[in-house]
């Protein structure tokens, strides 16, 4: 899997300062509001609270007893019985559980970094789709202006004679379908919008800023690729995992040797009333020492079974989640070098075809013919512009997805 990365890239749309801010802001946003990554970090806290569970010693005990019929005995009837007692884990018991418990945490908090850096890869997915719309319904409305006036041409020149009526009823037909694909796209701004809105936690009908253009950027990525997949909190976690296991492993050992108990009876004792002896009447204090005996092992055996089972699952895991995000790794660097060829040739396309339309367009006014040929490439640009558009968010996606797997922060 090791495989050395070197890739240069130097796009005609990257991330302005401007547009980088505004997106910045809305991550920022996401972060504090998304509930389910509030949820994660919740998790998180509520894992830190195990620690101090597991780190104390059991409860003491605390008994009395009052004696119905005194015992009596030399130095007189015993009244009452005081017991205080307390047990004490193997040596080393109450810490391997608290590595335990702080290691799970610690993967809790892995999670919640995975969860966070996914949902900023889904608002970036969420923005940049806002970003081609507006762009192609700016495309479409200019191109709606063009068609106007090329309209307006072809009315005038229907009107002198010098060119035929099915010029005009051409242009009103692909007017018709460039209003209706406007009307469209504006449809469709009301579900990305709520779409994005929603990852945010505000109202659906929020506005959002989209930047206008995405001016050039150099990006490198230069790296091992095994490094860069290290990074990603899913693996980390798992490594947590993986000791926290050893650790309870080490639990699972030690609760199976014995367990000390120290403690203390205090009795109290009356005075004899019939006769008179030395110590009469004096309490009786009594320290005492308990030993438990682990001696049914086989649920001590199957603890420890269980963490060696569990430590095998989690390398295992690992081993899948690397394999998953080495061929998502792949995959998304071979989309970013996709879009920025397509990005090469839609942009030689759109100067072509701009020129091309340019003298088409220039011999019409002189002739009055070949007006179809005119609006095909007229067709042409905008499919090549709109194509274009494409390419820019599918690139920054794309981007964003690869921040994602690397866990690059914003």
């Amino acid at each position: 899997m090791k495989k050395i990365i070197t890739l240069i890239i130097i796009l005609v749309s990257g991330l302005s300062a401007v547009q980088a801010q505004t997106l910045d802001s809305y991550l920022e946003m996401a972060a504090k509001n998304n509930p389910g990554l509030q949820s994660k970090y919740k998790e998180f806290e509520a894992a830190l609270q195990k620690i101090p569970q597991v780190n104390a010693l059991p409860d003491p005990s605390f008994s009395f007893g009052y004696f119905i019929s005194p015992v009596e005995t030399r130095v007189g009837p015993q009244r009452a019985k005081f017991s205080l007692s307390q047990m004490f884990p193997w040596f080393g018991t109450l810490e391997a559980k608290g590595d335990a418990a702080a290691l799970m945490a610690a993967a809790k908090y892995q999670s919640f970094l995975e969860a966070r850096n996914k949902l900023y890869f889904d608002v970036a997915a969420a923005y940049y789709p806002l970003y081609e719309l507006q762009q192609m319904q700016e495309i479409e409305r200019e191109n709606i202006e063009i068609l106007e006036s090329y309209k307006t041409i072809a009315t005038r020149k229907f009107e002198n004679g010098a060119a035929p009526m099915v010029d005009v009823l051409r242009v009103d037909i692909m007017l018709k379908d460039s209003r209706t694909t406007l009307e469209i796209l504006n449809e469709k701004e009301r579900a990305l919008v709520s779409t994005f809105n929603n990852l945010l936690n505000r109202n659906e009908n929020e506005d959002v800023i989209i930047a206008d253009t995405l001016p050039a950027a150099a990006v490198e990525i230069e790296a091992v690729k095994d490094s860069l997949l290290l990074r990603n909190p899913t693996i980390n976690a798992l490594d947590l995992k993986t000791k926290a296991s050893k650790a309870n492993e080490i639990v699972a050992q030690k609760q199976g040797l014995p367990n000390i108990g120290v403690g203390l009876d205090y009795v109290v004792v009356g005075e004899r009333s019939d006769m008179s002896v030395a110590g009469a009447g004096k309490d009786v204090l009594m320290p005492m020492v308990s030993v438990s005996i682990p001696l049914f092992r086989k649920k001590y055996d199957a603890a420890e079974k269980e963490a060696q089972l569990m430590q095998e699952s989690y390398s295992l895991q690992k081993e899948n989640v690397l394999n998953s995000l080495s061929s998502e790794f792949d995959r998304t660097l071979f989309d970013i070098t996709q879009q920025l060829e397509l990005l090469k040739l839609y942009r030689e396309q759109v100067t072509t075809t701009q020129q091309s339309l340019n003298l088409l367009f220039s011999s019409y006014g002189n002739s009055g013919k070949e007006f179809e040929e005119v609006l095909r490439m007229q067709q042409q640009l905008l499919k090549y512009e709109k194509t274009m558009a494409t390419a820019e968010a599918q690139y920054q996606i794309a981007l964003a997805k690869l921040n994602y797997i690397t866990a690059k922060t914003y």
